[in-house]
């Protein structure tokens, strides 16, 4: 089986010793990614902000292994505070369209300190 490093600069760099993502056997499996906007490195406010900068991360990557979000079988969330489950939900929905199963967690933190963390596994 061959392996791919999935890598773009329209999603943040990683902040340890890890790939943005890899495409192996026909599937894509991305690492969680974190609310960093990659041109600037901010992190915005608030859940539904840092939920579509998370989203939009997930999206880049997809589309540097020529894939997309209809394309996803399966997500894994972290949230900081389930209190923010429904409010993520709804941004999670605008991106995630065919539903996809997932997982979703609260955790006690979170790389610099955000909110949320988004993870998927494509078809490739």
């Amino acid at each position: 089986m061959t392996m791919k490093v999935i890598s773009t600069e329209k999603a943040p760099g990683a902040i340890g010793p890890y790939s943005q993502g890899y495409e192996a056997g026909g599937f894509i499996y991305t690492s969680g990614q974190i609310p960093i906007d990659p041109s600037t490195g901010a992190i915005p406010e608030g859940i539904t902000a840092q939920a579509e900068q998370s989203c939009k991360n997930i999206g880049a990557i997809l589309e540097a292994a020529e894939s997309d979000f209809k394309n996803v079988i399966k997500t894994t969330c972290f949230l900081a505070n389930m209190s923010d489950f429904a409010a993520f939900n709804e941004v999670y929905a605008k991106f995630f369209v065919s539903k996809p199963a997932r997982s979703c967690v609260a955790v006690k933190e979170l790389p610099r300190g955000v909110l949320c963390e988004v993870e998927a596994i494509a078809l490739a």
